[in-house]
């Protein structure tokens, strides 16, 4: 069973307070990547989950933009991105607070159970924040599955970042295509 984890793909990051041409660029390219995968396969999305006191929080203090706060419109997927409803018993989402999700694992174990992971592709948004974050973490859980990150689905805080977020990933054994 091939993972496809689509990290953060919500409004905020795409058209509202913290979205970039760079990210609208991507939206169909994620769009390909989730019709690629099938029903024999399990989609997991990634929700970054704030609540309206998000600018006293550490995070808020280093980042000052209030973005993704729940149930508000930034907080939900983007509107061209929608998870496959044809396979919805390997479909599922994860809220996470911080970049990276610790309850991504666990949720990845309970929608495989007796199914062998042949590899996790992770695609969205911040490359060089939320995406490196969860690949690492994945990594550390699952350090003999294949982790991929396609570069051509995901968008960064700056050309720089992107870069780095790439030499990193490489450098900890994450496939970037």
């Amino acid at each position: 069973m091939k993972v496809l984890v689509v990290v953060d793909a919500q409004e905020d990051f795409i058209d509202g307070a913290l979205g970039s041409k760079e990210a609208k660029q991507v939206v169909p390219n994620i769009i390909c990547k989730v019709e690629s995968y099938t029903d024999d396969d399990l989609i997991v999305a990634t929700l970054d989950t704030h609540t309206e006191d998000y600018l006293e929080t550490q995070e808020g203090k280093f980042l000052p933009v209030k973005h993704c706060i729940a149930d508000k419109d930034g907080w939900y997927l983007h509107d061209s991105i929608s998870l496959p409803v044809c396979c919805s018993n390997n479909v599922a989402t994860v809220q996470k607070n911080t970049f990276g999700s610790k309850d991504l694992p666990y949720v990845i174990n309970n929608q495989t159970i007796g199914k062998e992971i042949e590899s996790i592709e992770l695609v969205g948004y911040v490359l060089d924040i939320c995406v490196i974050s969860n690949a690492l973490l994945l990594k550390a859980y699952y350090p003999e599955v294949q982790i991929y990150v396609d570069t051509n689905c995901c968008s960064a805080t700056s050309k720089e970042a992107f870069d780095a977020a790439v030499t990193i990933l490489k450098s900890c054994q994450i496939n970037v295509v």
